[in-house]
């Protein structure tokens, strides 16, 4: 069976900024046999994230993410629907879903890899098992449970970074629903800021590239930050850090303002934001949402009741046909798009 699929078509470098043309459309061929255990899927919609710019490289810098290999096919988060089916537990016109999932237009798969998913769940829009109630809002729920510490009643300040992309988004609300008595969102534009404030609940944005960050995150921090939900690293993070209360916590979700620089996983902190963070008892932890994967059931379950209910407002970047993700991945690691960042690939 001939299809299409995308592969690694050059490495930007360590320190480069990753474009389009790193990614390569072509012609490939599967089997037309599905053996036993196996199932053919029809790819739906696939996931592009900042942690992948980390697999572009020979070396990720990461014990548990591989790098991708040139002129192989790229992979991710995925969803598909069963074509047809070899496998005990999956029939024809399941939908399913995988973190690894090829970049192509058909695959035939391990079943036992793969994930029943019910669309009602989510009110049939099958996207959100890629982000809001996928890998995307586990990081988040599962971040602020587990590294967050916060209590309902505490009268805690939460300030989330890169607060208009796929987890930010989602985590100032999450944050909220979990107890946080105030939210405050970082962001690179006035919309994305008016559409955290006026669509998602945070209480107030700050756009980084206008005024005084510090200045700002005083007025409306006024008795400080007690979490601190950090998707970007560097001098936001900084900033952020210096105005933290004793025994706050930071949730490390992401540095993406690092990613194209040859630095380690987490990137230490410089010398003096070092000191504020010992001197007042700070938490700086490592976050995988992988090894938590004995609460994603019930974690998943509690995502797509909020998204029902109408607490969880879900934003996503759509764009369409496989050729298109090169420049799907170039957008989003420009800090271009409003929540998650979706490829369509076949309806």
């Amino acid at each position: 069976m001939i299809i299409q699929r995308v592969v690694l078509n050059s490495r930007p470098g360590k320190n480069g900024v990753p474009v389009a043309e790193n990614f390569r459309l072509e012609q490939s061929t599967i089997a037309d046999t599905v053996q036993a255990g196996q199932v053919r899927v029809k790819t739906l919609y696939l996931s592009v994230d900042p942690y992948m710019r980390c697999r572009m490289n020979e070396d990720t810098g990461s014990d548990y993410l591989q790098p991708w290999q040139l002129s192989e096919v790229a992979d991710g988060g995925g969803i598909g629907v069963v074509e047809e089916s070899k496998h005990d537990n999956l029939a024809k016109g399941d939908f399913v879903t995988s973190f690894t999932w090829p970049w192509q237009t058909v695959a035939i798969l391990d079943g036992s890899l793969l994930q029943k998913i019910v669309p009602q769940l989510v009110n049939g829009r099958l996207s959100y098992f890629l982000g809001a109630a996928g890998i995307t809002g586990l990081t988040a729920l599962l971040g602020i449970r587990e590294k967050g510490h916060v209590a309902e009643g505490a009268n805690q300040t939460m300030v989330v970074s890169g607060a208009a992309g796929a987890c930010g988004s989602l985590a100032g609300q999450i944050g909220r629903l979990e107890g946080c008595s105030r939210v405050v969102g970082i962001a690179g534009t006035d919309e994305k800021c008016s559409i955290l404030v006026q669509e998602m609940g945070f209480d107030a944005a700050i756009n980084y590239k206008k005024g005084d960050v510090a200045k700002q995150l005083r007025e409306l921090c006024p008795g400080g930050v007690d979490v601190y939900f950090d998707n970007v690293g560097g001098d936001i993070s900084d900033t952020v850090i210096s105005q933290m209360n004793q025994n706050s916590h930071i949730i490390l979700c992401g540095q993406i303002s690092q990613y194209n620089k040859d630095v380690p996983y987490p990137p230490p902190l410089p010398p003096d934001i070092e000191k504020i963070r010992k001197e007042r008892n700070i938490t700086r932890e490592r976050f995988l949402v992988l090894n938590y994967m004995d609460k994603q059931e019930a974690s998943v379950l509690q995502l797509c009741q909020w998204i029902q209910e109408g607490k969880l407002k879900v934003r996503e970047t759509v764009v369409e046909g496989l050729a298109n993700i090169g420049a799907a991945f170039q957008s989003m690691m420009s800090g271009g798009n409003i929540g998650k960042q979706i490829v369509s690939v076949s309806k």
